[in-house]
């Protein structure tokens, strides 16, 4: 399917499912958001990487008005919807503030690998552990997707991005594992260089060992 969406360049990758809080307060967002909310239609966000609008983004539906502002500025709860491809920026709509695109929709297969899924899981509370983070996840471990897990994995936005347009949940799963098993040997041995910068000029034990 092909078709025209408003879209808001953002940089951040959003990703299906989740909820984006954004607080709207450029003129042609606020026309943007008042609309979509108005007429129950969907925007596109896509993503933003150094300073260029990348090829693929999400698009969102607006689940809630959290606050209207005197000025027309808005804090709106979305929530991600599907992955959109660009074909063609429009630049310019009469009448209208904001841009848009012509967009499709790449097949996405959401089939799970549970084995895989576990190790990722595993990995990302090896990290939050190491890096001392408490996060929750907001489902059961059961029902968890690449895309609830990725923003808890430290991946670069660039890496995000990366991940956005993988189209097999396999291959999602697999890109995080291997962020996962790159990443989670270089924090650890940052927390033990910063544990070694610690003692010193503090009085320690030290021993030759068993020689």
């Amino acid at each position: 399917m092909t078709n025209f969406i408003p879209i808001f360049p953002l940089g951040a990758v959003a990703y299906p499912g989740e909820q984006l809080n954004l607080h709207i307060f450029e003129p042609r967002f606020k026309q943007l958001v008042a609309e979509c909310v108005a007429e129950g239609k969907l925007f596109g966000i896509p993503a933003v990487v150094d300073k260029n609008i990348m090829e693929y983004g999400t698009l969102v539906k607006i689940e809630k008005v959290e606050k209207l502002y005197d000025n027309g500025e808005m804090d709106v709860i979305t929530r991600g919807d599907s992955v959109f491809r660009v074909l063609e920026l429009i630049h310019q709509i009469p009448e209208k503030l904001y841009s848009g695109a012509i967009v499709s929709y790449p097949v996405n297969n959401m089939t799970v690998n549970n084995k895989l899924l576990e190790e990722v899981i595993h990995g990302i509370r090896e990290l939050h552990s190491i890096l001392q983070v408490h996060k929750s996840f907001k489902k059961p471990e059961n029902e968890l997707l690449s895309y609830d897990l990725a923003h808890h994995a430290g991946l670069s936005l660039s890496e995000e991005y990366e991940m956005l347009h993988l189209f097999y949940e396999v291959q999602r799963l697999e890109y995080l594992k291997r962020h996962l098993h790159k990443v989670i040997p270089m924090m650890a041995e940052m927390e033990r260089l910063k544990e070694r910068v610690k003692l010193n000029g503090h009085f320690r034990n030290l021993s030759a060992g068993d020689l």
